[in-house]
């Protein structure tokens, strides 16, 4: 956390610095006031809500009450009090709800301290912000979901209309291996920022039992175990399953949860048969029933949060047939006749089920539908020779394309996979007449894409300074996540990539994305990327992207214009450091031009990059 955000404390140790990162940024901007305090009352951490309070003289009374003394009690007692009043003497009516929380390894508490919107002046403290709470809720989100070749998976979240009623509901897929992934749904009791919170501790404390013993019956009871020691997580309903992606098996529990639904291929619907059992934490020790089914292929899961129900009156009837409506009509597109490259597909049917004036509760989305059939390897035999070169990468490219492979992963395989094959070609057969080159490719069951490019012909270890040639294997490995190479009977270079899927935005089915537009420009001297728009954490990948395809892997002089960027996030900040680092360990230093007085060069200035990159 960077000191111009209160403390430079870590509130929330429990976390870990990511979960923490994550969750101290969605506060920052929240609309209402977030106080971490210790015991006695000191404060380590607030947002800028709270930090605009300051002038008020600490912290705030509420109808007669000091905060101070009720974080003492709720301390003491280890229960949550919330209280409603006006704030001060006779001010905005609000409401303060304080929880027990560690903090800084000792016992404190947070305190959220929301204004009441019926009563409020639009123009006055705080302001009102629909964008804090889904700030929180999607930060803590998984960005990527995994791509398995026998299976694809798509998840989508949308915040209720009303930002008082937003917060908890999520979904989570986590590669178990062997072709195998857990999905889960689940509901944080109640909304805003503290359910997103007590959302990011269950999603944890799952993930972390999931990675260890997989089965429903030990990640449930975990949780239910967990869910007794933490009051804000009690109540959470969740689903959970393990899907066999190869053989359909999938195994399957929940706690106050509705059972998924089940589309086939030919289009007929049900819903998975579930016996009822008391949400996280309500019960201790309550039996755990796992069920099994069996999906078809072609077959599609639908997952979904309790959001999906509501807005039906009290028919709860009506509530599932409309579910199952918006998951056969989309699933029915013409576009959608191959589910699995089909973009948007849990945003589709999430907002088939809103209605587009309003919806009162969250609702998260996740899709895993079982492909009716793999994808076949490619393989290509060809003549080492430059001109060989753009038949392999028009026929790579519509492979990774058809697999679903997102473009910025796609552009960084077939850069590194055109470093190798251009290697083969210029130096494999040197003095002799061109030989054969291979190229062959294939995703293992867990998603982990293998090219091979292999030449018959001799190795050559590369010159200690080989200057603009012989950087290959160094461009390849900032651009896939492994390389290996065999020189045993000609060269063999190993590529080695995991697929992932990114989640989907709420408003990706309709294209109303708002993104960043990221190019290269080639006229100068040495090639500009020249980035616009919005550099947030789901398109900075695509900066990395083209500054590595652009300098070569960081073995050639680039420089970055920053002068367009409306949003420069920390993630965009990561993405720039890690190419200056690159290029310092290469003998040149990133060129980053970002207007004078401008926030991006503030971001770039306090966060330390002054002295590595060259701010012009």
């Amino acid at each position: 956390m960077s000191a111009s955000r209160g403390s430079s404390h870590d509130p929330f140790p429990s976390h870990g610095p990511e979960g923490a990162a994550a969750l101290l940024d969605a506060m920052e901007d929240a609309a209402a006031a977030i106080y971490c305090l210790t015991a006695g009352g000191s404060v380590v951490w607030t947002n800028a809500s709270a930090r605009r309070l300051g002038a008020l003289g600490g912290l705030p009374a509420v109808d007669g009450r000091s905060i101070g003394e009720v974080v003492d009690a709720v301390i003491t007692t280890g229960r949550s009090e919330s209280l409603s009043g006006p704030m001060g003497d006779g001010g905005q009516v609000v409401t303060a709800v304080v929880r027990p929380l560690r903090v800084s390894g000792g016992p404190g508490a947070i305190v959220v301290l929301d204004h009441d919107q019926r009563d409020a002046d639009p123009s006055s403290w705080p302001p009102t912000s629909e964008d804090g709470v889904e700030a929180a809720q999607s930060s803590l989100l998984p960005p990527f979901l995994p791509m398995l070749p026998d299976l694809a998976l798509a998840g989508s979240y949308h915040r209720a209309t009303s930002v008082r009623a937003a917060g908890g509901d999520w979904y989570d897929a986590v590669p178990l291996g062997d072709g195998r992934v857990a999905l889960v749904v689940g509901d944080a009791v109640g909304h805003g920022v503290s359910a997103a919170g007590a959302m990011s501790r269950l999603r944890g404390a799952m993930r972390s039992t999931a990675l260890r013993d997989p089965s429903p019956p030990a990640v449930l009871g975990n949780l239910d175990a967990f869910a007794t020691q933490m009051e804000d997580v009690e109540g959470a309903s969740v689903f959970y399953a393990v899907l066999d992606a190869g053989t359909g098996e999938l195994a399957y529990t929940a706690a106050g949860h509705p059972a998924p639904l089940v589309v086939g291929s030919d289009g007929g619907a049900e819903f998975l048969p579930v016996v009822p059992r008391p949400p996280l934490g309500s019960l201790p020790g309550a039996e755990i029933p796992v069920h099994r089914h069996v999906l078809e292929h072609g077959a599609t899961l639908v997952l979904f949060s309790n959001g999906a129900l509501v807005g039906a009156g009290s028919d709860y009837l009506v509530a599932l047939d409309r579910l199952v409506a918006a998951s056969r009509g989309v699933l029915a597109r013409p576009d959608v006749a191959d589910p699995e490259t089909a973009p948007g597909l849990a945003a589709a049917i999430a907002e088939r089920i809103r209605r587009p004036e309003e919806w009162p509760d969250d609702i998260a989305v996740l899709v895993a539908h079982r492909r009716a059939t793999r994808p076949e390897p490619l393989h290509l035999e060809l003549l080492a020779v430059p001109a060989s070169l753009p038949g392999i990468r028009r026929r790579l490219t519509a492979w990774l394309t058809d697999l679903g492979m997102n473009e910025n992963d796609r552009v960084g395989v077939m850069v590194a996979v055109g470093e190798a094959c251009a290697n083969a070609a210029e130096h494999a057969y040197r003095d002799a007449e061109p030989g054969p080159m291979s190229v062959r490719a294939d995703v293992d069951v867990d998603g982990v894409l293998t090219v091979r490019v292999r030449d018959r012909g001799t190795w050559r270890p590369p010159d200690r300074d080989p200057g603009d040639r012989g950087r290959g294997l160094l461009i390849m490995r900032q651009l896939v996540d492994g390389v290996s190479l065999d020189d045993v009977d000609g060269t063999t270079v190993t590529l080695t990539s995991r697929l992932r899927r990114n989640s989907e935005d709420p408003q990706a089915a309709t294209g109303e994305v708002e993104g960043a537009s990221v190019v290269v420009d080639r006229e100068g001297a040495c090639p500009v990327v020249r980035a616009a728009g919005i550099l947030d954490e789901r398109n900075a990948d695509q900066l990395r992207i083209r500054l590595l395809e652009a300098s070569r892997g960081g073995t050639a002089r680039v420089e970055l214009d920053l002068a367009g960027v409306t949003l420069f996030s920390s993630a965009a900040v990561r993405v720039v450091l890690a190419v200056a680092r690159i290029a310092r360990e290469e003998g040149w230093q990133l060129v980053v031009h970002a207007t004078a007085g401008g926030v991006t060069r503030h971001v770039l200035e306090i966060s330390g990059l002054g002295g590595l990159v060259d701010l012009r």
